[in-house]
């Protein structure tokens, strides 16, 4: 490949300690920003749901962090693709919190600093990263025979006694859609092109829902995702809709405050991923952990 520039990339799987299950995403080390076409070319090519670019800015003092799905769009949300951004750099050695204060550390994303927390799994010695999200904010109520219709579903598979579906905001918005069991939930067939049609009424972006699971459960909600106005239809781990569900169900008196929680995701996917979520008094966190599965060079 004489003449042409190498970039290095891993390939993670997100929200998991295990090869192919969680949230796969490739992460592309640069010197500094790309063009525009050059992001787009490179996610489209790699046809995750989001492809994440970093470099490390000595100006700055921090990792900075662009993230772009194969249909060219750039996210703002603080997810999967800045989680497994940052477990890919402290695994290649990157030294991103050398500048930074141990109780003040952060990543830039978009021109935004995103706090985080990093600690290190005592046993993998993998990196746990905890992103800071904003307090949840319950803005709009969607009546449940529309998103019941979206999503190929009776109105009584919706479990409207306790929840109505509520389009709720941390840093990006998401609807927090109710379902009565993990079969329903699984068996469910969305129409993306009413879900979009939604999301664009409702200016909105993706569906997550969720079925609360029993006390004696691992986790607090099993859930599905769907976003098809970005080009994900279906999500095997999101944490951006990870926080604004445990938000909603904290104000809902389903769930503590101060108190961690497990969501698990993508078991329909057959990539099984747990997001640790933790609702405090002045923001969400959400984190986990992440594994390299593969590694190698792409070419401008």
């Amino acid at each position: 490949m004489e003449g042409r520039k190498a970039l290095e990339y891993y390939v993670l799987d997100v929200f998991s300690n295990e090869s192919y299950r969680g949230n796969p995403l490739s992460v592309v080390f640069t010197n500094g920003n790309l063009e525009l076409e050059t992001y787009q070319n490179i996610s489209k090519e790699f046809g995750y749901s989001e492809t994440s670019f970093v470099y490390y800015s000595p100006a700055q003092k921090a990792l900075n962090v662009r993230s772009f799905t194969p249909t060219g769009i750039e996210i703002d949300g603080a997810g999967h693709n800045l989680l497994g951004a940052v477990c890919g750099a402290l695994l290649k050695g990157i030294p991103i919190f050398k500048d930074q204060e141990e109780n003040a550390r952060f990543v830039i994303m978009k021109h935004a600093a995103i706090p985080l927390t990093v600690s290190f799994d005592p046993v993998s010695f993998y990196p746990v990263v905890q992103m800071h999200q904003k307090s949840a904010v319950l803005r709009q109520e969607i009546p449940t025979y529309k998103l019941a219709v979206a999503l190929g579903l009776k109105i009584e598979d919706l479990d409207s006694n306790d929840f109505v579906p509520t389009i709720v905001k941390t840093e990006v918005s998401h609807t927090m859609v109710p379902i009565k069991n993990s079969q329903i939930l699984n068996d469910c067939i969305p129409d993306p092109k009413l879900l979009i049609e939604i999301s664009k009424e409702y200016q909105s972006e993706g569906f997550y829902c969720f079925t609360i699971k029993g006390q004696n459960e691992e986790h607090i909600a099993e859930t599905r995702f769907f976003n098809p106005i970005i080009g994900i239809y279906e999500d095997p781990a999101t944490g951006t809709a990870a926080g604004p569900l445990i938000g909603f169900l904290t104000q809902k008196k389903q769930a503590k405050l101060n108190q961690e929680y497990k969501i698990l995701q993508g078991v329909k996917l057959n990539q099984p991923s747990i997001i640790e979520v933790m609702n405090r008094e002045n923001d969400i966190l959400v984190g986990g952990s992440s594994i390299i599965t593969m590694k190698g060079e792409l070419y401008l």
